[in-house]
Parts: structure tokens; C-alpha cells; sequence
């Protein structure tokens, strides 16, 4: 678990942060949360799925079959696809409620290993007049426009759940010689949203949801790129050069 720290001048005033250059700490996530402003570029490398948490329904990348794992993280840490989330983005920060307050707050993860004690090994939090560095600014604006993205697709995910859309994904893993049942993902239900009736299938289109329900059809074929992953799992841990043939370089997302 993070140690997620509010980022304040008493804390971090003489301290300073360091870019991530592996991704690493994302190799145990094998789902990704996916806001509709990324879901253009998503849909080309990322197979996409819903899942339910409590009474409602998110969008996430599946990144691995497998709980823990993440295929798209090599054993040295580089990405092995043509698009990173924008939720491994913003690392070491991330937006969180602190006691007491109901506003999310930018805060860092103290135990990334990315703050540094001394304000002149990296780029520092704050500059000599007290005030908030600038590239911490942009941070705070990318995350905050993630945030608002996902909320305005949380309301078109439960449009198709409110639709009757949304239906098991049947997937299968091999575990040895046995195939073993996936599941917790769901997608869209093709059949059910082609044969809406007119009036459900405009207030889809009102609320923003129906380019997420193509693409989240779309995007299932991605789930043969797990194959590759693997082999480029293997590649890397033999430090076999053609990995890098597999990496993208897609490092920028943007919210406009």
C-alpha cells in the first residue's frame, strides 16, 4: 500500500521529487481504471472491460487474466505496449481525501522511493519564495482532469448498466492442463444494445455512452496481445535484445 502524504510546505519545503523511469510499481496491477478522454488511444492497444464494484460499474484496461500480475510490465520495469494508462501517469502523486476533508488533495507516495530528503537531488515541491514549482502545478492539473474525466464516465458506464447492456465476459486461462474460468470482467452485450428500443438507445447517446460501448466491443480483441506479452516477458528476463521492437513510445496523454 502507498504512503500517501499531502504535499504541504512543513513537509516538503526542503525536499524534492524524481521522475519515474521504470514502471515497476504498476506490475501487480492486472486492471487499470480508463477515462473516456484516453479511451481513443486505449482502444488500439489495451483490451478493455467493466467490472463492479458495489452497486456500480467501472471501466478498466485489463492488463493480465491473472490477479497481481501485469504482462505490460517487463521484469525491468519498461512498458512492453503501444499505450500506457493515465492512471500510471501521474506516479509518485495521486489524488486522495486526507481525514477530515471531503476535497481531494494531491499527495505522494513517500515510499516510492521518488522523494528525495535534500530539495537539490531532484526537482524540488516548492521554489524559494514558498511557492508550488510549476511542474508540480502541471501534475495537479493533469490528475485533476483525469478525475473529472473518469466522473463524467462513471455517469455514461451506469447509463449501460442502467440499459441491461453490460453481460459476463466468458473468458478462459490455462492453468497447466486444465482451462479455468475468468471471472469478475464484464463487456457490452451486442445483441441487447443493437435491439434497444429507440427511446433507450438516444438517452445512451445523450449521456455519452455509446462510444464507450463500441469501444469497449472493439478493444476485446486486444486480449490476443497477451500471447505476445508473454513471449516478451520471456524475451526480457532473458535479456533478449527484440524486446524493444515490442515498446511504445506513447508517453503523453491529453484532456482537451
Amino acid at each position: 500500500m502507498p504512503q500517501l502524504s499531502p504535499i504541504t510546505k512543513q513537509n516538503h519545503a526542503d525536499k524534492s521529487w524524481t521522475r519515474y523511469s521504470s514502471y515497476a510499481f504498476a506490475s501487480k496491477n492486472n486492471l487499470a481504471p480508463v477515462a473516456g478522454a484516453e479511451i481513443a488511444k486505449a482502444v488500439h492497444a489495451l483490451p478493455m472491460a467493466f467490472v463492479k464494484q458495489q452497486d456500480s460499474f467501472l471501466l478498466v484496461a485489463v492488463l493480465s487474466l491473472i490477479p497481481g500480475t501485469n504482462l505490460f510490465v517487463a521484469p525491468d520495469g519498461r512498458w512492453l505496449g503501444g499505450y500506457v494508462p493515465s492512471a500510471f501517469r501521474g506516479y509518485p502523486f495521486q489524488l486522495a481525501k486526507t481525514e477530515g476533508q471531503d476535497d481531494l488533495i494531491l499527495c505522494v507516495d513517500e515510499e516510492s522511493g521518488l522523494v528525495n530528503d535534500d530539495k537539490s537531488a531532484g526537482e524540488p515541491f516548492f521554489d524559494d519564495t514558498g511557492e508550488v514549482t510549476q511542474p508540480v502545478k502541471d501534475i495537479l492539473n493533469f490528475l485533476n482532469q483525469v478525475e473529472q474525466n473518469r466522473a463524467a464516465t462513471s455517469v455514461a458506464v451506469a447509463a449501460l448498466a442502467d440499459a441491461e447492456v453490460l453481460t459476463e465476459w466468458p473468458l478462459k486461462i490455462k492453468d497447466q492442463d486444465q482451462e479455468k474460468p475468468v471471472t469478475g470482467l464484464f463487456q457490452i452485450d451486442e445483441a441487447k444494445l443493437n435491439f434497444l428500443e429507440d427511446e433507450q438507445f438516444i438517452k445512451l447517446r445523450k449521456s455519452g455512452s455509446l462510444p464507450i460501448a463500441y469501444a469497449q466491443l472493439l478493444s476485446m480483441g486486444n486480449i490476443q496481445v497477451f500471447e505476445k506479452l508473454a513471449k516478451a516477458q520471456e524475451q526480457a528476463a532473458a535479456q533478449t535484445p527484440d524486446v524493444g521492437s515490442f515498446l511504445g513510445d506513447d508517453d503523453v496523454i491529453s484532456f482537451q
